[in-house]
């Protein structure tokens, strides 16, 4: 099979021929139609997330058909079409998992970090973190809303019931939970970078009440703030634009370092905290949603041998949406 694989962090992936890989017990081999692409995936190929499996083949948000079951698969049949997320694996055993927080784990492994992902046109993935796909949507389509969509809906019910909340960073995630706030009535603030104007107005489409740079405070005062961007300057630019008792949430896997800031703008009960990984609900959840709201995704498809242009392009900020990699 042809993979796009990360010998070296800091330099270009390189298309090789891999021998198909064989599922394990409890595994499903899985022919790969779209994997979307993920600033995580950014974040590991340039070096930011460390010890990654060396070599790696990346990718997480892996849309694909059911090739081959390993011995006692139960939950899928071949021919199924599956999604494939981050969370990849959870011991099932540790304080965290038996507290119904398995995006904790102690020994959990990750798609396209610990384990090889979907940047090839086949992978194997265990059957217990898979997801059956809505037939209303594409490959294409859905491909985005397996790390984007999921992680940021686990970011978004972090806000609880504000009412008025700001998106900082306008990328996948962004574009996919504006859809459901507004479905549900919610008000969206949008900051973007500084003069991207049009950012600006795509979140305006979207369904956003007002569009800014990020260096503009918003009009009024908000009960909550999601940070998309990995920028940590941010966390205080937000802390200020919330109102008392107001939430934070940074709902990246990385991001730069936060500068102090005077206690002042935490004080009056604002709440700064972060998201990590996703849990299985959290994908039944969000994936019963789409379709009924129907969030719809706007995707920059690029083949499977382009890897490297779609991570450049996203690097300097010029994916409106998702790129997504089309594999077979």
């Amino acid at each position: 099979m042809r993979a796009m694989i990360l010998e070296t962090p800091h330099q270009p992936l390189r298309l090789v021929d891999l021998p198909v890989p064989k599922p394990k017990p409890g595994q499903i081999l899985i022919r790969v139609h779209a994997c979307a692409v993920c600033r995580t995936d950014l974040h590991i190929v340039d070096g930011e997330l460390k010890h990654p499996k060396i070599p790696l083949v990346p990718g997480h948000q892996i849309v694909g058909t059911v090739e081959t079951l390993g011995e006692g698969v139960e939950d899928f049949q071949v021919g199924d079409r599956v999604g494939v997320p981050w969370l990849g694996y959870t011991c099932n055993h540790c304080r965290y998992c038996l507290s119904n927080r398995e995006n904790l784990c102690d020994y959990a492994q990750f798609t396209g970090y610990n384990i090889d992902g979907g940047y090839a046109e086949y992978t194997v993935a265990n059957q217990h973190f898979c997801f059956p796909l809505d037939a209303n949507y594409t490959d294409l389509e859905v491909a985005p809303l397996l790390c984007g969509g999921l992680i940021g809906y686990r970011a978004y019910k972090m806000t609880g019931d504000a009412q008025k909340i700001g998106f900082y960073g306008f990328g996948s995630s962004a574009h996919i939970l504006i859809q459901l706030a507004s479905y549900q009535g919610r008000q969206i603030f949008a900051f973007t970078r500084s003069g991207d104007v049009t950012g600006q107005e795509f979140a305006r489409q979207l369904g956003a009440i007002w569009a800014g740079g990020s260096d503009t405070p918003p009009p009024e005062l908000l009960d909550a703030a999601i940070i998309f961007a990995p920028v940590g300057k941010l966390v205080p630019t937000a802390l200020r634009a919330v109102a008392k008792g107001g939430v934070v949430v940074c709902a990246g896997i990385h991001m730069s370092d936060i500068p102090s800031f005077p206690y002042e703008i935490l004080w009056e009960e604002r709440v700064l905290r972060s998201v990590a990984n996703l849990t299985r609900r959290d994908g039944e959840e969000f994936l019963a949603a789409a379709p009924k709201v129907p969030i719809r995704t706007q995707v920059n498809p690029f083949p499977l041998s382009a890897a490297n242009e779609a991570l450049d392009a996203l690097r300097n900020g010029k994916i409106e949406g998702t790129a997504v990699l089309v594999v077979n």
